[in-house]
C-alpha cells in the first residue's frame, strides 16, 4: 500500500515537474502542489487520451508515451491556469518571467530571499537580479539629466556602480 501511495507521489512530481518547465518563467510552489498539478494533468489529460486510444480496453505498452504527453500538457494546463488566475501574472512575455507576488507560500519565500540579500523584484529583469551595469549607468544617466540628483550624488553613484564585481 505504501509502495502505491510512493509511486502515485513520484509520478505527480514528475508529471507536476515537467509541465512547469515547459511554461517559461518562475513558478515557485510547495513540493505538495507540484505533486497536485502533476496529479490532476495525469487525470485529465491522460484520462482523455486513454479513453481515446482504447475505449474500454487495455493500453498497450507502446501508448503509454502519448498518455504521458497528453498528461504533461494538461499539468502544463493547470500550471498556465494557476498563474494567471492565482498569482495574476501572464503566462508569457518579459512579465512572466518576473518573480510573483502572489501564490501559495509566496510571502514566506519573499521573505526567506530578502533575508538572504536577493533582490526579489529585481528577479527577471533584463540583465539578472539588479540590472546589467549599462542599465544602472543608464538609470543615473537619466536621473541626473532630469535633475533629480546633484552632480556630486550622480558622481558617487556612478563610482559605486562602476566599482561593483561583475
Amino acid at each position: 500500500m505504501l509502495g502505491a501511495i510512493l509511486s502515485i507521489a513520484a509520478s505527480g512530481f514528475l508529471i507536476g515537474a515537467l509541465a512547469r518547465l515547459a511554461i517559461p518563467g518562475p513558478d515557485p510552489m510547495p513540493f505538495w502542489l507540484t505533486i497536485l498539478i502533476g496529479l490532476g494533468g495525469a487525470a485529465i489529460g491522460g484520462g482523455i487520451t486513454a479513453l481515446i486510444i482504447r475505449p474500454g480496453g487495455t493500453v498497450d505498452s507502446g501508448e503509454y508515451f502519448w498518455i504521458l504527453l497528453a498528461s504533461v500538457a494538461a499539468a502544463a494546463g493547470l500550471v498556465a491556469a494557476y498563474r494567471r488566475l492565482v498569482q495574476g501574472r501572464p503566462i508569457s512575455g518579459p512579465e512572466a518571467r518576473r518573480f510573483p507576488t502572489r501564490g501559495v507560500g509566496i510571502a514566506r519565500m519573499r521573505q526567506r530571499l530578502t533575508a538572504m540579500g536577493v533582490p526579489v523584484d529585481r528577479l527577471g529583469a533584463p540583465g539578472g537580479p539588479a540590472g546589467s551595469r549599462a542599465e544602472r549607468l543608464a538609470q543615473l544617466d537619466e536621473l541626473h539629466d532630469r535633475g533629480e540628483i546633484s552632480d556630486e550624488e550622480y558622481l558617487d553613484r556612478r563610482r559605486a556602480v562602476l566599482r561593483e564585481e561583475v
